[in-house]
């Protein structure tokens, strides 16, 4: 008598909710939350606390050394394991490189549906996060998992930093020019990808950039007259552009027309390929955006698109333009573009 053949696995991305980036919490719904929260003694060590929403804390240990500690993790962004093993990793590391540190190690966070995945599945998805950590030059020395109805992976990852190298998100300066890393539109295509409507050369082209190390930061931290550093993810360039802005204390304008796109975010997106997370990311801060130009609804999904691992955004001196986007060039960031700068005027985000 022979067994009844295994069903066969469900899809990744039917586990979950939401994908990616796209599954964290709406920027004010957060703020709602983190104002309930007691208000912890903060010691003079701690460079980098939770004050202007930076990427990661940063703790001094003497005069040349830093601990930089993150953590990140998502549910699924994609259908093949060992891609999103890749991506979950490369984004929770970029928090690191976004402070201008060299990553050092990181631990695991893993949550499966045991009853749902093989084991065999699930291993190809630790093997994806091996494989962005052996790139990063970094090993996973442990970590913890649990059993979960969604599937869930990341990682905490902590870097090494000269304090006098730290980029906080909250330095930029009026005058600044802005520089930013990758295109956008990750969670459009994300959107497309699970209802099956992504090509094969767009599949490809987001992998390629959600699993491409922010490595930049730790050469751009060292360079005159760069102020401020953050990697654009599930705010969008819009609410991180704004994190930036609040931070400074001053406007920034971006000239939309500059901004780096993935190849067929326009077009999926007038489809109606659009994330949930978009729309609350919209209705969290969309009213301090002003436009100096006409924006329809597709630049608006856009600008307020979740970015799964997006790229950095640099505040430098005018002066320093040219060697960022040297630094941007020779890491392989191609698509690395000056999209704005940065105001003297009250803060809020103004599109040009």
């Amino acid at each position: 008598m022979t067994s009844a053949a295994a069903a066969p696995e469900p899809r990744l991305t039917s586990l979950s909710h939401g994908g990616g980036c796209g599954c964290k919490i709406a920027p004010g719904v957060l703020s709602g939350i983190l104002r309930g929260t007691s208000a912890l003694p903060v010691p003079e060590a701690l460079l980098v606390g939770i004050e202007t929403s930076d990427d990661a804390a940063v703790y001094q240990l003497n005069d040349h050394q830093a601990i930089v500690a993150t953590t990140d993790f998502f549910m699924p962004i994609v259908d093949d394991p060992v891609d999103f093993g890749k991506i979950a990793a490369t984004n929770a590391i970029s928090d690191v490189y976004a402070m201008g540190a060299t990553p050092i190690f990181a631990l695991a966070l893993v949550g499966m549906p045991i009853n749902v995945l093989s084991v065999g599945t699930i291993g190809r998805i630790l093997e994806g996060g091996s494989q962005a950590c052996r790139a990063a030059g970094i090993p996973i020395a442990g970590g913890h998992t649990i059993d979960s109805v969604e599937a869930i992976y990341g990682l905490v990852a902590l870097g090494v930093v000269d304090p006098a190298h730290v980029k906080k998100n909250a330095a930029a300066k009026p005058g600044d020019v802005l520089v930013f890393g990758k295109p956008v539109g990750v969670g459009i295509y994300s959107a497309a990808l699970k209802k099956e409507k992504l090509s094969a050369d767009g599949y490809a082209r987001m992998i390629a950039t959600t699993t491409k190390l922010n490595t930049p930061g730790p050469r751009l931290a060292r360079v005159d007259g760069v102020h401020a550093m953050t990697d654009v993810t599930g705010f969008g360039l819009g609410g991180h552009g704004l994190e930036m802005s609040r931070g400074a204390g001053k406007g920034i304008r971006i000239d939309w027309s500059a901004v780096p796109m993935l190849p067929e975010a326009v077009t999926l997106a007038e489809a109606g390929f659009i994330t949930g997370a978009s729309g609350r990311n919209w209705a969290s801060y969309g009213g301090e955006i002003a436009y100096a130009r006409e924006m329809s609804k597709v630049d608006q999904a856009l600008l307020t698109d979740p970015q799964t691992s997006g790229g950095l955004l640099v505040a430098c001196a005018p002066a320093a333009v040219a060697e960022v986007l040297r630094i941007f060039r020779e890491e392989g960031f191609d698509a690395a573009a000056v999209i704005g700068e940065v105001g003297d005027g009250a803060p809020g985000l103004t599109i040009a």
